[in-house]
């Protein structure tokens, strides 16, 4: 039976339920508290969440908006080779290539394929009751609204997250985080990312003349450059190996983006009752896997198929939590561990920790990636997954 759902956000994770859920028959109203969603750089989509997109009737609409690469080398930042896998090998392991894409383009293709009227912009949850029917909302501007159930998709600071776990607080892990477009190509070999002690560039291509680059450095909590963060970030990486300096000096200083690395408390319950959170609203990770965005999207798969398979939301949602839990948390312990190295401090230590990374097989490397990030990776449920208990 078709059920009335609200999903507060409309972000990534947001947009892709409701679309997901839309085409499983359900009526769906989106809710996002922003009016203006286009801002953000570039986001990396694995082939992990390509299948997923592929699943809810995306995948070859995100991949004609992007950029198609194979990002995997990296390298000290004097230009060393620290790995430089083969493009045969990676594309073999993970099953494509990886997409690269505007943030704005990809929330844009994403809206585009919701019904008309769905998606309200200004509107943001203040208060939830889980009533006998469903649930009671109180939308800003007080106005009530009861649907049958809720999908909390509004991020880190997520108001559904709370509702179901108390406070969630955040917690600086230590570093900051810059992000920007830049309106040049580089050359695909180097795609990657490039590593110093305590400090860390990465760049790939998007599409065929712009690229998409972020960088992340240890220092202390609230600061802004003086000078601007991009004249900062070109004397910072001044020495670094070719091209960051001609990345930089290709992008827009009013498009570069800083923002401060958080963790926040671990949410435990992600269910209760017709009310679920997914995104980073439920498993908010540190950047360094790429896995944010594209965890956001196989949830959003992955939940339309649990509702798909019966009349009892609650039951579907608790369902869901249970099947998602093992494989999110997994990696957000992997990306927590991978920017505790990059940012070890004393700086030293970190570079003596990433440079160590060699050590590793490259066949090694290769499986755990696939594990992550393929195609195959993505793992819908099961009929007996999905079925009533």
């Amino acid at each position: 039976m078709a059920q009335q759902i609200l999903v507060v956000g409309a972000g990534i994770s947001g947009l892709a339920t409701a679309v997901a859920l839309q085409r499983r028959g359900h009526e769906v109203t989106v809710i996002e508290e922003r009016t203006d969603t286009a801002s953000g750089a570039g986001i990396r989509i694995w082939p992990n969440a390509l299948a997923a997109l592929d699943d809810i009737g995306l995948g070859d609409a995100v991949r004609a908006a992007g950029g198609r690469v194979t990002a995997g080398a990296l390298r000290w930042r004097g230009g060393t080779w620290l790995r430089h896998p083969a493009e045969e090998r990676l594309v073999k392991a993970l099953g494509e290539p990886l997409v690269v894409i505007r943030r704005s383009v990809l929330t844009r293709v994403l809206a585009d394929a919701l019904e008309d009227g769905t998606l309200h912009h200004g509107l943001s949850a203040v208060h939830l009751v889980i009533t006998a029917d469903g649930v009671r909302i109180r939308l800003s501007h007080n106005t009530i609204r009861d649907v049958c159930a809720v999908v909390g998709a509004d991020g880190t600071r997520s108001v559904v997250a709370r509702h179901l776990n108390g406070a969630l607080a955040d917690h600086y892990v230590g570093y900051t985080a810059w992000r920007g477009l830049a309106d040049c190509a580089i050359d695909p070999d180097v795609a990657g990312e490039v590593l110093g002690p305590g400090i860390e560039f990465g760049h790939v291509p998007l599409g065929s003349d712009r690229t998409y680059w972020f960088a992340t450095e240890r220092v202390p909590a609230g600061q802004a450059a003086p000078q601007g963060e991009l004249d900062y970030l070109k004397a910072r990486f001044a020495s670094w190996a070719d091209p960051i300096s001609a990345v930089l000096a290709a992008t827009d200083p009013d498009g570069v983006l800083r923002n401060d690395v958080f963790d926040r408390d671990h949410a435990r319950q992600w269910s209760r009752g017709p009310v679920v959170v997914v995104g980073d609203a439920a498993h908010p990770m540190r950047p360094h896997l790429g896995q944010g965005g594209c965890q956001g999207l196989e949830d959003a798969a992955i939940l339309a198929r649990f509702v798909e398979g019966g009349d009892d939301v609650a039951a579907a949602f608790a369902r869901f939590a249970a099947f998602r839990r093992a494989r999110v948390r997994a990696l957000v312990r992997e990306s927590k561990l991978i920017g505790q190295v990059v940012n070890l401090g004393p700086a030293f230590l970190s570079g003596l920790a990433s440079r160590a990374t060699i050590l590793m097989p490259e066949a090694m490397m290769t499986r755990h990636l696939s594990a992550v990030a393929s195609r195959s990776a993505f793992v819908l449920p099961s009929e007996r997954d999905t079925a009533s208990v």
